[in-house]
């Protein structure tokens, strides 16, 4: 037994951390999941410059994703509509109406330039062993932008999610320069779907956002939807819209929807219905306004950790130093590899050491012979002469001799140098550096990656103010039952979430959505909307001795749908009034010593209390009769 339960315990933590670490949570190094890693990977390792079959991309990565070809062609389409890496040819579906791609075998694409030019380079890359042990994968690109702020991300893995929205690309380019200059900085989302954005509760990262469409009330009679709130789509748009129509709470005469390239959704009202009313409920009711919860979990160093924008923006900015100064020193020691072998072409060539080996008989002489010929100039070269830098002089072509191939090679040497001085010089001021080639890519890009999304600040709509009261609240004496859907004398106009406070002729009384029928008793007191500030006034007698009370009270606190009472046990309620200036006459039961038989009382003279207080004793003699005017 217990051999199972550790065998259930081990196999639920590495299923734990393979689905945390490969395959939901994204990696803070280059913003990807493992799908869209290997995607990418797989895009650059067949990449010609022409446009390429998604079929034939998927089975390309299928050598490195150990899952079906459906996650990875979702995958790919989904990164593609991002319009960051990938160039796109055919249906790859619409964003804007959720019309899904077309088959893989019908569209085609490759890595846009942009890719190229920033999430690639093969031999500063760690690289691991794939699935099945056959291919190399990398661990991550090394991306030179904040990709995984730009392109966002979602996710749900065992015991944690990430829901990372996306941010407009020069903003984050921009934001990296700021860092590096040590300036302050702050970066909030953008869209692909355009709207409007409220980010004062966007808490850097995690906390949430209210997202709103764009929509045109010129026409007084009709409304436009022109931008969606990112999440939705033209058909949740509608669906949400009709639902809404059809319980009564928007008043429209009809919905078309002229989507194309643009969002373009006409709402048209319904007679002596203005656009100006219906906005309210449009936010509160349909999709036109959503809030998005955001929770920013990331994998850093094979964890998962909760980050904010600006940690994200700070570590991909020291990211992009290390990963510029590793290529600076990678081209520095290929230049100087290079430099070495053209010093020992010059001087091999120019001082005709290769006479030297003419009259050599053996394979091992004329090693020795060149290697003799070259010690007179161990001033010139800059590190040791081998056995492979002898053999690569020994194969230059004749030509090489010619007086054009010697001037020509001094033209390269001359360039070597001067790009190893540049090189140097940019090692040594390396942030400046960086910040040159970010202002490059910001420069080249810019009109490509505008913002679409509007930030602004506006009030989140309550859907109780926006209800429309159009349904008829009645009451039917006979049966007791009390809602919209019952047939009985109408009390006043409700809508759905209004709350209406219910009081029974036993004094218990209870605060309840407006129901569509609900059984309260066929003696009901009172019936009305919750309100904090109404004065009660309730006259009570204690079953006991008979004593009448007096208590006023307001009804300030409440949980929905629960019950309560007014009275004390053992107490019955005789009139319950909401008119201060009310008053109430009590008639005593005659008995030797009671002298007076009716005393008046003014409800006002007496104080308001809370709900669960006790009432105020109006006499000691018992209670015959009242009456109250």
């Amino acid at each position: 037994m217990a051999f199972v339960k550790n065998l259930f315990n081990t196999n639920f933590l590495e299923y734990a951390s393979y689905v945390i670490k490969d395959r939901a949570i994204p990696h803070i190094d280059d913003g990807l999941k493992p799908v869209q890693r290997r995607i990418l990977h797989t895009l650059f390792k067949i990449d010609d410059g022409k446009f390429h079959k998604v079929a034939n991309v998927v089975g390309e990565c299928m050598k490195f994703h150990p899952h079906g070809d459906a996650s990875i062609c979702d995958a790919l389409v989904n990164l593609s509509n991002k319009e960051l890496f990938i160039d796109k040819q055919g249906n790859f579906g619409n964003i804007f109406t959720g019309t899904p791609a077309a088959a893989a075998r019908y569209i085609e694409c490759r890595l846009s330039p942009l890719a190229r030019e920033t999430l690639f380079n093969p031999e500063i890359t760690e690289f691991v062993d794939s699935y099945d042990g056959r291919n190399q994968e990398p661990v991550t690109l090394p991306a030179k932008l904040p990709v995984l702020l730009a392109l966002g991300a979602e996710g749900i893995a065992v015991g944690m999610s990430t829901k990372i929205l996306p941010h407009n690309l020069i903003e984050l380019l921009e934001a990296q320069v700021a860092y590096l200059l040590g300036r302050s900085f702050r970066v909030y989302p953008d869209f692909p779907t355009g709207g409007f954005a409220d980010i004062s509760e966007y808490e850097d990262g995690n906390g949430k956002v209210l997202v709103r469409a764009k929509l045109d009330t010129k026409d007084p009679k009709r409304i436009i939807i022109k931008e969606l709130p990112f999440g939705s789509t033209t058909d949740s748009m509608m669906a949400s819209l009709e639902t809404a129509a059809r319980k009564g709470k928007l008043k429209i005469a009809g919905i078309s929807d002229y989507t194309a390239d643009k969002v373009e959704i006409e709402v048209r009202l319904a007679r002596g219905v203005h656009a100006q009313d219906t906005i309210d409920a449009l936010y509160a009711f349909t999709e036109c306004e959503t809030s998005i919860s955001i929770n920013m979990t990331v994998i850093n160093n094979e964890k998962p950790v909760v980050m904010t924008a600006t940690q994200a923006i700070e570590h991909n900015s020291n990211k992009l130093v290390k990963i510029l100064t590793a290529e600076l020193k990678l081209e520095e020691k290929k230049l100087k590899d290079k430099l070495h072998a053209k010093t020992l072409e010059q001087i091999f060539i120019e001082n005709r050491v290769y006479k030297k080996i003419e009259e050599m008989k053996t394979a091992e002489d004329v090693m020795k012979a060149a290697l003799n010929g070259l010690k007179p100039f161990k001033a010139q070269i800059k590190r040791e002469v081998t056995e492979d830098d002898i053999e690569t002089l020994l194969k230059i072509p004749i030509r090489r001799i010619s007086l054009y191939d010697i001037n020509r090679a001094k033209k390269e040497m001359g360039e070597i140098q001067n790009r190893l001085k540049e090189i140097k010089r940019h090692l040594g001021a390396i942030i400046n550096y960086t910040v040159e080639f970010l202002d490059g890519i910001i420069g080249k890009y810019r009109q490509h990656y505008k913002r679409r999304t509007e930030l602004t600040s506006f009030r989140k709509v309550d859907v109780r103010e926006a209800a429309q009261r159009n349904l008829k609240l009645r009451y039917d004496k006979d049966t007791g039952y009390l809602g919209h859907e019952v047939n009985g004398n109408v009390l006043f106009d409700v809508s759905p979430y209004d709350r209406i406070l219910i009081i029974r002729k036993t004094g218990a009384y209870s605060v309840v959505d407006a129901p569509d029928k609900l059984f309260v008793d066929k003696g009901m007191l009172y019936c009305g909307f919750i309100d904090k500030d109404l004065v009660f006034s309730a006259i009570y007698r204690d079953e006991e001795t008979k004593f009448p009370y007096i208590k006023r009270f307001k009804i300030e606190q409440f949980i929905l749908n629960r019950g309560y009472t007014i009275v004390p046990e053992n107490c019955t309620l005789l009139r319950l009034t909401t008119d201060e200036n009310t008053t109430v006459t009590i008639q005593y039961q005659p008995k030797p010593r009671v002298k007076v038989l009716e005393e008046n009382f003014n409800v006002k003279d007496f104080l308001v209390k809370g709900v669960k207080a006790g009432g105020v004793r109006l006499a000691n003699k018992e209670m015959k009769s009242l009456r109250m005017g």
